[in-house]
């Protein structure tokens, strides 16, 4: 009994402690992105369907950071067929806050809200979800530490993150990059826990603002393991700490 007793204590202690190295760990990340400002940008997003054929569309996107919440559009314009199709996102800091998605359908000239029971779905036929677009702030996540490893050459943590808040996730493995404090590749596992997406972050670029550097992913590639699709953001252009007017995110300007 007291054998078992003390194999439980020392079991409970090793995963506490990983707990709290992944929160550590987590915090450093989100110190190391903090205070970048604005964003401004052009995108392409690529679906490619299992034999490789391609389908592109561009769009641009502007993201304001504030200290309690991260305010992102993204303006589609071509192919004409989603010409002025607009997410708007409000990524709330608060744990228990959900955060916010209106999509606007010029076709149909309504604004349709990006409730919690959609947000895991599709966002226009990629293997993005409506989920993945949103800031991912660390108050709405638990971190576990798992190990460290090497990708690519690079050093990185392994992390563990679970939602506090309804997900399609039921957790989402990172693979953080030591030197740039971002990570490199994402491993999706669903409500099964079986893994059935990974996003693979590559081309990084540094950005200065204020004297402070930032890493960005120049592509993501969303490869979606059960149905062979993936899909692809490339930023063509991309600027921080650029003056961004606030009223440009906000539910009444996407009409």
């Amino acid at each position: 009994m007291k054998l078992t007793f003390i194999i439980a204590y020392l079991f409970s202690s090793f995963a506490y402690a990983n707990f709290d190295k992944g929160l550590e760990i987590a915090k450093k990340m989100d110190e190391a992105n903090k205070g970048y400002k604005s964003e401004v940008s052009q995108m392409k997003l690529v679906l490619i369907d299992p034999v490789g054929k391609n389908l592109e569309r561009e769009m641009k996107g502007v993201n304001l950071e504030k200290d309690d919440v991260i305010k992102g559009l993204m303006t589609f314009e071509k192919p004409e067929d989603v010409n002025g199709t607009k997410l708007l996102t409000w990524s709330y800091r608060s744990e228990g806050e959900d955060d916010d998605q209106w999509l606007f359908l010029p076709s149909l000239k309504r604004v349709k809200r990006i409730n919690s029971r959609t947000r895991g779905s599709s966002f226009m036929g990629s293997e993005f979800s409506y989920a993945d677009l949103t800031a991912q702030t660390i108050e709405k996540y638990k971190y576990k530490f798992i190990k460290d490893s090497k990708i690519d050459g690079q050093d990185v943590w392994v992390l563990e993150r679970y939602p506090k808040q309804k997900s399609n996730y039921s957790k989402v493995e990172l693979h953080v990059s030591k030197k740039m404090l971002t990570s490199i590749r994402n491993n999706y596992f669903n409500k099964r826990d079986e893994l059935y997406k990974t996003a693979t972050f590559s081309g990084f670029k540094q950005y200065k603002v204020g004297g402070k550097s930032f890493y960005r992913a120049s592509e993501v590639l969303m490869s979606n393991l059960q149905s062979k699709k993936k899909s692809k953001f490339i930023w063509v252009d991309r600027k921080l700490g650029e003056k961004v007017q606030e009223s440009r995110l906000n539910k009444r300007s996407l009409r």
